[in-house]
């Protein structure tokens, strides 16, 4: 590794720090600021139930208790309530918390939908302060309930659909014999959802949870998701879906004919309570005249936060999943998930999986790597004429760097050619770290000691909490660690080139990652680790391809044929700069 290689490392390094700093999960501060998070420990007991919402006014008796009711198939149990006629609790059967608990999306203590208009006379009718009389029936395999109560000469009418093996629920809203007693202006749902934790990362977990939404127009929006202050927004257009998205699982509703006419989300942090990771509440509101006159269909979403599952269900809604932004998103999207899931479909083991994912990463990717190492072979030959200028100007670095610049010209050398192959692989570096932590094929998949692969793994349960590191050890981090150290030390064995300063950056940056992706995803470190030993098998078979006495006869020819060869392009304008930057010196010191 020589001084313009360490300069690319260096800048990929600063990148990814950036990248992680703005894109990874913020900690959680404690308000006293010494108690370490006591929600990160592997061994954790779960989370105790979130507090319940306010209490509801009392029913008219004459109306008779309120009843629960429940539509069920393969994948949901859906509770609905004859109070409001409305979804209390949604339980995802297939699935349980990190902690073996039923997955419980939200139940009637930590959520709550209710829908109100207002009538001409300027009252305003809940439906919560309404029961409502159930017809439950089976339509083509699905299950159907319709709730229908009696309002001012009218009635409402609410109907669900629950289709067999689906994670969906039709949802059909009519306003009958109304239209002179309800004012001509929106009905407005609202859903407030207390989420709970259901992961092992507390931290991860609420910080994976927002409310997304997308209008009508085609934008797509989300509250920001590691924010632990208020977060709000009111969108400015008609909204055709949102979605509360607690981390792996989405609970969102999505309009069928014409679009919500509005929406407002905001979002909630409280730090001190650990039984809700974060509360949210969406405000949608509904044109009177569609549920008037039959138009009034819409969809809930209740299931997995899973890309191939949520492209099918609206427009955008698989944005629900997030895999980074730009083009880490496109290679994600088109590159990363579709080898995955092409390989789920015959091998088991998750842990396998990655392990063939970084291989095909690394054959594609290996004309670059071998561009590289060709680049170091280049810079080592040339180190003996290197020391020689080093040795001719002395302390004079601006000469020597002047000249060094010529040297390459004459050589027909690029300075940079070695760190741009490695640049170019970039998005797929930071693609991975989008992908790990939010891809649910990875949740509660076990490999090896780690018991989730979407989480990090536990090792060794430390005693204490150590501030940047966390209260656990990583045996998959401190792998990649090692291998690193490894690469780094072998390569400052072969590249003497490197000296001072730059020598001990290179094994300070992955000390300093040991720290920053200790709490980061398994699959992530243990994706990195195996590629690091790839690496190693293919600088020994890409050493036996590249030949020292060729390449030395190769640049002595270059240096004949450039012999009266001006330097040109961006080799040019740096020599340029630092002849300029030489005679500016000089000019100074004679003056002094």
């Amino acid at each position: 590794m020589d001084k313009n290689q360490a300069t690319g490392l260096f800048l990929i390094s600063a990148l990814l720090l950036v990248y992680l700093f703005f894109f990874s999960p913020k900690k959680d501060e404690k308000a006293a600021g010494k108690t370490p998070p006591a929600t990160t420990a592997a061994t954790q007991a779960p989370a105790p139930a979130a507090p319940a919402l306010a209490p509801e006014a009392a029913l008219d008796s004459t109306a008779g208790p309120a009843q629960d009711l429940h539509l069920t198939n393969a994948n949901l149990d859906v509770t609905l309530s004859t109070r409001g006629g409305r979804v209390t609790a949604v339980r995802l059967l297939k699935y349980k918390t990190f902690f073996g608990q039923s997955l419980d999306l939200f139940d009637a203590k930590s959520a709550r939908m209710d829908t109100r208009f207002r009538t001409v006379d300027g009252k305003t009718v809940k439906f919560s302060d309404l029961n409502f009389q159930a017809q439950p029936s089976q339509a083509g395999g699905a299950s159907v309930l319709t709730l229908t109560a009696p309002v001012a000469g009218g009635s409402i009418v609410q109907t669900y659909t629950l289709p067999a093996n689906s994670f969906e629920v039709k949802y059909d809203l009519r306003l009958l014999g109304l239209e002179r007693t309800v004012a001509q202006e929106p009905l407005t749902f609202s859903f407030v959802d207390q989420v709970r934790q259901t992961e092992q990362d507390l931290k991860q977990n609420r910080n994976h949870t927002t409310i997304n939404h997308y209008l009508a127009a085609g934008d797509q929006g989300a509250l920001a998701e590691a924010s632990e202050k208020p977060e709000e927004y009111k969108a400015a257009g008609p909204v055709k879906w949102a979605a509360h998205k607690h981390d792996f699982f989405v609970a969102g509703l999505i309009a069928d004919q014409q679009p919500f006419a509005g929406g407002a989300f905001n979002s909630n942090v409280n730090l001190a309570d650990s039984s809700t990771i974060k509360t949210l509440s969406s405000t949608l509101t509904i044109p009177v005249a569609e549920v008037e006159q039959g138009r009034g269909q819409y969809r809930f979403y209740f299931g997995p936060n899973a890309f191939n599952t949520l492209k099918e269900v609206a427009p955008e809604f698989d944005r629900n999943v997030y895999l980074g932004w730009g083009l880490f998103r496109w290679v994600n999207r088109f590159v990363v998930l579709p080898v995955f899931h092409f390989l789920e479909q015959y091998i088991s083991s998750y842990g396998i999986i990655i392990l063939l994912l970084v291989v095909l990463i690394k054959l594609v990717t290996w004309p670059l790597t071998y561009k590289t190492y060709e680049s170091q072979a280049r810079m080592k030959v040339l180190k003996p004429e290197i020391d020689q200028l080093k040795e001719k100007y002395g302390d004079d670095q601006t000469k020597v760097q002047q000249e060094t610049m010529k040297l390459y010209s004459t050589f027909g050398v690029s300075p940079l050619s070695g760190c741009v192959p490695t640049l170019l692989t970039l998005p797929i570096l930071f693609a991975m770290f989008q992908f790990f932590p939010n891809a649910i094929e990875l949740r509660q998949q076990s490999f090896l000691w780690a018991k989730d692969l979407s989480s990090y793994d536990v090792f060794v349960k430390l005693p204490f909490y150590v501030k940047w590191y966390g209260d656990h050890v990583s045996m998959f981090t401190l792998l990649m660690t090692a291998s690193t150290l490894l690469m780094t030390w072998q390569s400052n064995q072969t590249n003497t080139a490197m000296q001072g300063p730059m020598k001990t950056y290179s094994y300070l940056m992955p000390i300093i990652f040991l720290f920053v992706l200790n709490s980061f995803a398994a699959g992530l470190t243990w994706y990195y680790f195996v590629s690091n030993v790839i690496t190693f098998a293919q600088q020994a078979i890409t050493k036996a391809f590249v030949d020292d006495t060729k390449i030395r006869a190769q640049l002595e020819a270059n240096k004949i044929k450039n012999k009266d060869k001006k330097p040109g392009g961006l080799q040019g304008r740096i020599a340029e700069a630092m002849k300029a930057a030489q005679e500016r010196e000089a000019q100074a010191k004679r003056k002094s």
